[in-house]
């Protein structure tokens, strides 16, 4: 009798003879210990906010050696203006200052006690235009963000430079508060204090891989370049409307510059953020639907909110305006710029440009990536086209750099910016004025042999 004939013999076994048993499974790495919390050596200080406390404030700073950590908020995103509401400052051999400019009579005297003296800001270009609002203007200043930028750090906010540099998590919970509140709660001011309790560190760690990497001098262009920055004054600023490319006709585009410059008046007069009046959206569909009544008005996707009806009399005062604006007043879809046309359109506009813009933008790349920073900090792409576009006339190599160069720096880019984009530059020029190579021809093949006539 078979064993599948026994009906007592064991079970057949399903597993393999001498197979071996799995590997359990690994257990799972450890998760890492959390970074400690940033928190405030000193303990929180008291608001400067009378003229007494301020001359307390400047005295101890002066007392302090080394450079000044400086920070500053705004209430973007609540008010028109960009004024600061607070200002923090923290020196070596002093301590952390919270400063109320708003009750304050003057920053005179913050302004003497920093002459000379180094600042440590982090993203300078967001706060200078608001402290030299105020009559604070640096001597010398250095940017953490622009340093970590120049080092090749894919992120270079300030929480994550100082997790990765200096081992510290940061508050992140207030970051888009309105700042013009008054009084200031606590824990913002904390918040605040923080954005300065390690800037000096951070600032010398950072200034000690820039020696490192040969970078230092690169920074240092940087950060006097800075010390002169204003903001660009936007033109055409209502072009930047939200959604707008869905407005046909350059009647619909008068309308949406007609509302755009009534919103930004209102928003001026009353230092609202001009969203908070009525919203992009708003704005574009009152110029597709053009309305001319208050009511009709009223009924359209966003406008129904205070701001809405509160000036509804002027959207729609707005709106017949551009209805009735002569055909030679109206606005082109694209604005009328003294610099190039968008690079898009180059092809069709200047072949031979457009080819110096293919050839340069990449080898750009390449040298931006050779030295580990971003392309947009090794020249700005507004300089690469205006010099691509309009180049010199000479076509000597060593003459055409040289005025290269001088166009650069012409524009605003720096020594060291120059003497890596150049000779790029130049080459592009060079190899765009060259005849294309011709493509190989296809090989000839012998003609085909005539059929024969098939037989009848």
């Amino acid at each position: 009798m078979t064993p599948e004939q026994d009906p007592h013999a064991p079970a057949p076994s399903s597993q393999v003879p001498d197979e071996p048993a799995p590997e359990p499974a690994p257990e799972p790495a450890p998760e890492p210990e959390p970074l400690p919390l940033l928190t405030l050596a000193d303990g929180l200080p008291d608001l400067v906010d009378d003229d007494a406390a301020l001359t307390r404030a400047c005295a101890d700073l002066e007392a302090g050696e080394g450079p000044v950590a400086i920070d500053a908020e705004r209430a973007s995103g609540y008010r028109y203006s960009n004024r600061a509401y607070l200002i923090q400052l923290r020196r070596e051999g002093s301590t952390t200052w919270l400063i109320d400019p708003i009750a304050l009579t003057s920053l005179a005297p913050l302004q003497e006690v920093l002459e000379g003296t180094e600042w440590i800001l982090h993203a300078a270009t967001q706060d200078l235009p608001c402290l030299t609002e105020l009559g604070l203007e640096p001597t010398a200043l250095f940017d953490t963000e622009l340093a970590g930028r120049l080092l090749g750090y894919p992120r270079v906010g300030l929480a994550t430079l100082v997790e990765s540099l200096l081992g510290f998590r940061m508050k992140k919970e207030h970051s888009a508060v309105d700042w013009s509140t008054r009084p200031l709660p606590r824990p913002w001011l904390e918040y605040a204090a923080l954005d300065v309790e390690v800037l000096v560190e951070l600032r010398d760690v950072l200034a000690e891989q820039l020696v490192d990497a040969g970078k230092d001098g690169w920074a240092r262009e940087e950060f006097d370049h800075l010390r002169s920055f204003a903001p660009t004054p936007r033109v055409d600023a209502w072009r930047r409307t939200s959604g707008m490319h869905r407005v046909r006709g350059r009647r619909g585009l008068a309308a949406v510059r007609a509302l755009w410059e009534t919103r930004d008046e209102i928003a001026r007069a009353r230092d609202v953020t001009p969203g908070r009046i009525i919203p992009d959206a708003a704005i574009v569909v009152a110029a597709t639907a053009m309305p001319t009544e208050r009511r009709t008005l009223l009924e359209l996707k966003g406008f129904h909110g205070r701001g809405a009806e509160r000036y509804a009399n002027r959207w729609v005062g707005a709106l017949r305006e551009a209805a009735e604006l002569p055909e030679e007043e109206l606005p082109t879809r694209s604005p009328r710029g003294d610099g190039p046309p968008v690079p898009r359109a180059w092809a069709e506009k200047d072949p031979v440009a457009a080819r110096r813009l293919e050839l340069a933008r990449p080898a750009l790349s390449l040298v931006a990536e050779q030295h580990e920073l971003p392309v947009e900090n090794l020249l700005t792409p507004d300089y690469l086209r205006r010099v691509l576009w309009s180049p010199p006339r000479t076509r000597e190599p060593a003459e055409l750099e040289a005025a290269v160069t001088e166009a650069l720096t012409a524009l605003g880019a720096r020594p060291w910016q120059c003497g890596l984009a150049a000779p790029v530059i130049t080459a592009a020029v060079l190899a765009a004025d060259e005849p294309p190579e011709p493509e190989p021809d296809a090989p000839e093949t012998e003609p085909a042999e005539p059929a024969e006539p098939a037989e009848d």
